[in-house]
């Protein structure tokens, strides 16, 4: 199964763009969808923000959900992503994001822990995100590549979910 080239398929088959906010994947989930090719008409932007003050600047990231949540939480992913789809330039209606650690913490996560969020952007502008952790097991690039790969194989998954809810909320 090519992940990333189901990815851009759905993508394009929709026509909507992808935004990426990247911590500890380091920009890995962009790089995958760019390795597609037709993935120039559905990769609108990438974000790699590693450090908080990059989470902070370019993203958003409330310096207080950093420190009541750590780095490593859904509810930094969530803002990540949602910050992400907020930037004034960004043209893409969905952005994926992710947090985490490969490598072990001292007094942090488990190595492997990976902190997701999948936002979707509908036409009157309102936002509908979901989130998730997920461990990963194996070196720190088999963990990253895997993350990146998890990623882009839920887009579809929670696309759907979103259709749904918002079918639901207009009865």
């Amino acid at each position: 199964m090519d992940i990333p080239r189901q990815a851009v398929s759905f993508l394009n088959s929709r026509g909507l763009m992808l935004a990426t906010a990247e911590s500890c994947t380091g920009g890995f989930i962009a790089s995958l969808v760019s390795s597609v090719p037709g993935s120039g008409s559905c990769l609108d932007v990438g974000f790699v923000t590693y450090s908080p003050t990059g989470k902070a600047g370019f993203l958003g990231v409330r310096k207080d959900t950093m420190q009541q949540h750590g780095l490593t939480s859904e509810a930094v992913a969530r803002e990540m992503s949602e910050g992400a789809l907020r930037q004034e330039a960004c043209c893409a209606q969905i952005a994926v994001s992710n947090t985490g650690v490969a490598d072990a913490v001292p007094d942090g996560p488990p190595s492997g822990t990976q902190c997701f969020a999948w936002s979707y952007r509908a036409r009157d502008g309102t936002i509908v995100t979901f989130t998730e952790t997920k461990r990963f097991e194996g070196e720190r690039n088999e963990i990253r590549r895997e993350a990146a790969l998890y990623a882009l194989s839920r887009i579809e998954h929670y696309f759907d979910q979103q259709q749904a809810q918002r079918a639901k909320e207009k009865r």
